[in-house]
């Protein structure tokens, strides 16, 4: 069942993802080679204590861990680890924000010291690709006209947009109706109403856009080895058009 957030609502979810979005900005001042993913979940964990805040996605189903750390050719639910990062790598970090009740989700992808060309514009096209999903994310509009701008960006761009994993909607829990594909036809899929929040995170693979899980039943990552990011925000749906919860 898709949930109609109040306006009060939304403005919780917004105090939660102002606070997400700081956060991010502090994790990418700390990224460098030699820095592990695991000192940046550690981080975390207490920036957002600091705050009045927890990690929503500790403890979900059996998850250990404050953020999701996704390096080079994982895709998503990477676990955070010791193993120091290197130069020329990317990582996703991406985290559920708990404030007083009210959720914010966003994943950002990071650098690492010199990276390629081709791990650069990778990442650009991730980013104008969520980008051009909030744009459609209108009242009136449907789920697949999102996915279909996102799909037909990046496809135009030579890269692929995954297909196994999807945006969803989001308030006093963290996976709510509906889906949100990152691919698929206009006009199609449920219709955007007022009040509807969500989250459109498309992951952008460099080669083919198929996963393989790793043994943890965790950790997606690509068939072929190749980079993949992501960026995502919660997006509240509005008759002023889409409003960011974790702009920073």
């Amino acid at each position: 069942m898709i949930t109609l957030k109040s306006e009060r609502e939304i403005n919780l979810m917004h105090e939660a993802g102002k606070l997400l979005a700081q956060c991010h900005k502090e994790i990418k001042k700390m990224i460098k080679p030699g820095i592990t993913t695991l000192q940046i979940d550690q981080f975390v964990e207490k920036y957002l204590a600091d705050h009045g805040a927890t990690p929503e996605q500790k403890g979900y189903k059996g998850y250990q861990f404050a953020t999701c750390a996704s390096l080079n050719d994982e895709i998503c639910h990477g676990f955070p680890t010791n193993k120091p990062l290197q130069n020329g790598d990317i990582v996703t970090i991406d985290m559920v924000v708990n404030l007083n009740g009210a959720l914010a989700d966003s994943a950002w992808t990071h650098t690492v010291g010199e990276i390629s060309e081709e791990a650069k514009r990778l990442i650009d096209v991730t980013y104008t690709a969520l980008y051009k999903g909030i744009a459609q994310a209108q009242v009136g509009n449907r789920t697949g006209d999102i996915g279909h701008a996102i799909q037909s960006y990046v496809e135009g761009e030579n890269f692929s947009v995954v297909r196994d994993f999807t945006g969803h909607g989001i308030g006093n829990t963290m996976h709510e109706e509906p889906t949100i594909l990152h691919y698929g036809k206009p006009g199609k899929g449920p219709r955007l109403k007022e009040g509807m929040v969500i989250t459109i995170e498309p992951m952008v693979n460099v080669g083919t856009w198929h996963a393989k899980m790793d043994d943890n039943g965790w950790t997606a990552r690509t068939t072929d080895g190749k980079l993949s990011a992501q960026y995502e925000h919660t997006i509240a749906i509005t008759k002023n058009g889409p409003v960011i919860l974790t702009e920073h």
